[in-house]
């Protein structure tokens, strides 16, 4: 047998369960490696023999890491992190500096994209990428620098620094606002309400909204959407009232398109942060994103 140097099994076994393990899937794995399950569950067997130890529990329809498994799935995406950046910082370091930046559809149309021209205008030597996802993983990739989230500040092997709080309160279309006079509770909960669920359980719905109030328990008249982008213009059209930020629904106040409905708002649960990863160090153009977002207002 030929003695590798860093004494590494395959890189194709390593590759094969470090997708393996992060899906959980040999099915999404071989679909983002683009093989067989066949070929995957190969590669996997093989780790195992060389290791000795069994790397997955196989469960009818899922697969569950073994206490080996999860010690090296960690490992494999802290290497394969450090490599892809690494990777990406020498490939640009011959041109144009690189960084790239995740948020949800909402974050981006509506409160940062209508601040980024500045940026430009000031660093135009930097050129900014954007990943655009409202799936509460689709932000999980090694190759993001920073990421916009709404939450506690805490997320797995990640530091994070606010960058502000929010309120909520309804919101509808002129014409609709004029065809229903909200003056308490109960005229709120009689209309139809649009409703952003099934994705981001931390996204605040009606339901936790009359709750906050006081006023729980409620027979509401709900449309569901999952995608906040949608649900918003779904307002616009006259539609119904919708939940909004006031980060992200002032500007389509200003505009005329949205008009706050009654009085009635709360204290959003969660904020909004800015994140990157704890364990590989942000190259300078990051840097100097992530600064420049700390001084915007919400």
């Amino acid at each position: 047998m030929v003695r590798r140097y860093y004494n590494l099994p395959s890189l194709i076994a390593l590759a094969a369960f470090e997708a393996a393990a992060r899906h959980l899937s040999l099915t999404k794995a071989a679909e983002e490696l683009n093989v067989t399950i066949g070929a995957v569950s190969k590669q996997i067997r093989m780790l195992e023999e060389e290791l000795g130890n069994p790397l997955f529990l196989r469960r009818h329809r899922a697969l569950e890491l073994t206490r080996e498994g999860e010690t090296l799935a960690t490992a494999l995406k802290e290497g394969f992190e450090r490599i892809s950046s690494t990777f990406r910082q020498v490939k640009s370091s011959g041109g144009q500096s690189s960084v790239t930046i995740g948020c949800t559809m909402a974050m981006a149309h509506l409160w940062l994209m209508p601040r980024m021209s500045a940026f430009w205008g000031s660093h135009q030597d930097i050129a900014v990428d954007h990943v655009i996802s409202d799936h509460p993983r689709g932000l999980d990739r090694p190759d993001i620098d920073l990421r916009l989230r709404y939450g506690s500040g805490e997320w797995p092997d990640e530091l994070s620094a606010k960058l502000y709080d929010d309120r909520i309160f309804p919101v509808a279309s002129p014409d609709f606002a004029r065809e229903h006079a909200i003056e308490t509770l109960d005229d709120l909960a009689k209309l139809q309400l649009l409703s952003v669920e099934g994705i981001d359980w931390s996204w605040t719905t009606w339901a936790d909204f009359f709750r906050e109030l006081g006023s729980p328990n409620r027979r509401l008249n709900v449309r569901r959407f999952n995608s906040h982008v949608i649900a918003l213009q779904a307002a616009r059209s006259g539609q119904g009232a919708v939940l909004g930020w006031s980060s992200l629904v002032t500007p389509l106040i200003e505009s005329g398109d949205l008009v706050q409905l009654g009085s009635a708002e709360i204290a959003a649960p969660q904020s909004y942060f800015v994140t990157w990863s704890a364990r590989r160090p942000l190259s300078r153009p990051a840097e100097l994103l992530r600064d420049w977002l700390l001084t915007l207002d919400g």
